[in-house]
């Protein structure tokens, strides 16, 4: 946003607190979790994200496409991390029944096996640095003020809509 005399917003000092808060507490949960995944299951934060969100899966499949919108990763970076969790035998791949350009992603056995022994440590840490010091009531109002700025985000359509960059 600009002003009438089109120079540029300048945050104030709840706003660039508020901002700098976010940004730093993401980082040092995030840090933590992924320690925490590395010691636990040898796991990095994408490769976790993938393996639980195919776990939640009904039939534990997804395409690569919603894999990537969803884990917020880039095409080639989310191939890159299936294949390692592929050759780990944790997933498989195989092309899509709906689309034979599509890749289709299935959580295996192992796969199922690793996050049992990721979950107990990643909630933990999660309730230690998150959870504990916001209490239930802080967690509610934290849910409530970020749902409306994720969804609003998430509204522009898909990175995978986006077209690739050409190589020259």
């Amino acid at each position: 946003m600009t002003s009438d005399d089109d120079s540029p917003r300048v945050l104030d000092a709840v706003e660039l607190g508020a901002y700098l808060t976010l940004i730093e507490v993401t980082a040092l949960i995030r840090h933590a979790v992924e320690q925490q995944l590395r010691q636990a299951g040898d796991l990095s934060y994408v490769q976790f994200q993938l393996l639980a969100t195919l776990g939640d899966s009904p039939d534990g499949s997804r395409r690569m496409t919603e894999l990537a919108d969803g884990v917020v990763y880039s095409r080639s970076g989310l191939t890159h991390q299936a294949g390692v969790l592929e050759a780990a035998g944790l997933v498989t791949r195989a092309p899509s029944p709906e689309d034979e350009r599509g890749v289709t992603v299935t959580i295996t056995p192992a796969g199922r096996e690793r996050l049992a022994a990721v979950f107990p440590g990643h909630i933990e840490v999660v309730d230690r640095l998150l959870l504990e010091p916001l209490g239930h009531e802080g967690a509610v109002t934290l849910g409530t003020l970020l749902g409306p700025v994720r969804d609003h985000i998430r509204a522009a359509p898909p990175r995978s809509a986006a077209p690739r960059r050409r190589r020259s």
